[in-house]
């Protein structure tokens, strides 16, 4: 028994890795096909009378350890730096904003149906309503990185950057909410200290992390690291802290040590040879998340039932909520000025869904708000955006007009950022603009000299061969 489940598990593994290489190919999400395998080997040990462990318990454990290394390998790749400025406040508005409105309207949806779904029983509550509707709201960076591979490198760091926020601003946003009986000014003050107290640890234990990262000189170095993090993110937990600020700012604090040298503090960490370990750290991290996402996905497709695929009841009700989602989202776009297409569609719901769904309490819980509407909702709002992925030809779409700009002309970016550093100056799209008219015009201005130059050494040439023929006669 002991080697079946070994070879089973290897095999599933193959198989994902296989479904993570093609992906790029067949733009199906990996996550499709782990839900769809892991459904499957359900299927076969029901036909086959193989008897199978209550395997839900891990669920919400791979849940968490996939949270946490998915934010932190999202976050070692942000770049903190002042071109980026502009790219992470779109984020932040595209993944506060439709998420803010989506949760308010599905809440407020709930409510008005449990008042008026003809069950004395049923009482509304409006709080309640937002903790169940909080999960469907927010985007899943398991799912969305992964899948942004074939968009441009733009649009593709966009979608890095609000679907970790997305993750992390959900999680502030469900706690908060979830920890609050009556929602008032203490109950923000609370919240607000909270904020200041896992600022201060995340602050702590990022210098002395970084420290063990830099002088661990043992062969193994990088799991340590993991647990740790892993171990303050539970300890904070267990204080109802918001831990998943101390993970993104470890990241965040790894991954931009070239952003962050010319503090005085940064150099006592030895930030060049620290680089190398990230790096290290950075390879593999990917492995592990890698590792963690395709178990999960693979338990949580195992532990889907049939019937409550196919339910009914929630059908219609997923169907209104991921219009909804993707509606809210195109207007959002468009108000922020980013191009609805593709980026529309890259909006799925996932992993961070599943676990916000699993920390309601059974007190806390609405009947609306129920395991098949969940299931649902993430595999609609996944295979829409397969759909959309598909459909979208340009590899190389613009992400916005200034920037479609700056990445035509990277190399003269590097050569006004050289020049700026010198002089002190911002790089802009501007700033590139006028440098680009400038080579234009000196070109237009050296053509003619350039010209009456070659006709100059033509002439030169004529009037030395004629020389050359008088000679010999």
């Amino acid at each position: 028994m002991t080697n079946t489940f070994i070879i089973t598990i290897c095999c599933l593994l193959i198989l994902a890795y296989v479904f993570d290489l093609t992906a790029s190919k067949t733009k199906i999400p990996s996550v499709i096909l782990l839900l769809f395998l892991g459904w499957g080997m359900r299927q076969l040990t029901e036909v086959f009378h193989i008897a199978v462990p209550d395997l839900q318990g891990l669920l919400p454990i791979l849940g968490t350890i996939g949270l946490i290394v998915i934010v932190l390998e999202g976050s070692l790749e942000l770049e903190l730096n002042r071109s980026k400025f502009s790219l992470i406040r779109k984020s932040i508005i595209v993944a506060v904003i439709p998420m803010m409105i989506l949760g308010f309207l599905l809440a407020g949806a709930f409510y008005y149906y449990m008042g008026h779904d003809g069950d004395p029983s049923t009482i509304p509550d409006f709080r309640k309503s937002l903790i169940g509707a909080i999960p469907l709201c927010v985007i899943s960076s398991a799912i969305a990185i992964p899948s942004a591979v074939n968009l441009s490198k733009r649009n593709k760091e966009f979608v890095t950057y609000e679907s970790s926020l997305s993750d992390i601003l959900g999680v502030l946003f469900f706690d908060f909410v979830f920890r609050n009986v009556t929602i008032d000014f203490d109950s923000f003050w609370i919240f607000l200290v909270q904020i200041l107290i896992i600022a201060v640890i995340s602050f702590v234990a990022t210098i002395g992390l970084s420290f063990l990262l830099g002088k661990i000189d043992h062969q193994i170095k990088f799991i340590p690291i993991i647990i740790l993090t892993i171990l303050i993110y539970a300890i904070s937990k267990v204080y109802h802290l918001p831990a998943l600020i101390f993970i993104m700012l470890f990241g965040l604090f790894i991954g931009n040590l070239d952003e962050l040298k010319r503090f005085k503090l940064i150099e006592r960490f030895k930030p060049q040879k620290l680089d190398t370990e990230v790096h290290k750290f950075h390879e593999i991290l990917i492995e592990g998340t890698f590792l963690i996402r395709a178990l999960f996905f693979l338990l949580f497709g195992f532990l889907i039932n049939t019937q409550e695929l196919l339910n009914t009841e929630t059908f219609f009700w997923a169907i209104g909520i991921v219009g909804a989602i993707f509606i809210i989202r195109f207007v959002q776009l468009k108000i922020a000025r980013l191009p609805p297409m593709p980026l529309m569609f890259v909006a799925p719901r996932g992993l961070i869904t599943i676990l916000l769904f699993l920390y309601i309490s059974e007190a806390d819980k609405i009947s609306l708000v129920n395991k098949p509407l969940v299931i649902q909702v993430i595999l609609l709002s996944v295979f829409i955006m397969m759909l959309g992925l598909m459909f979208n030809k340009n590899k190389d779409e613009a992400f916005t007009g200034k920037e479609a700009s700056d990445l035509g002309f990277k190399h003269l970016s590097r050569e006004l950022s050289g020049v700026a550093h010198k002089s002190k100056h911002e790089v802009t799209p501007e700033n590139i603009e006028s440098m680009m008219k400038d080579e234009a015009t000196e070109f237009t201005e050296r053509k003619p000299e350039e010209d009456e130059s070659e006709d100059n050494l033509k002439r030169k040439k004529n009037q030395d061969s004629k020389e050359d023929e008088s000679k010999e006669e």
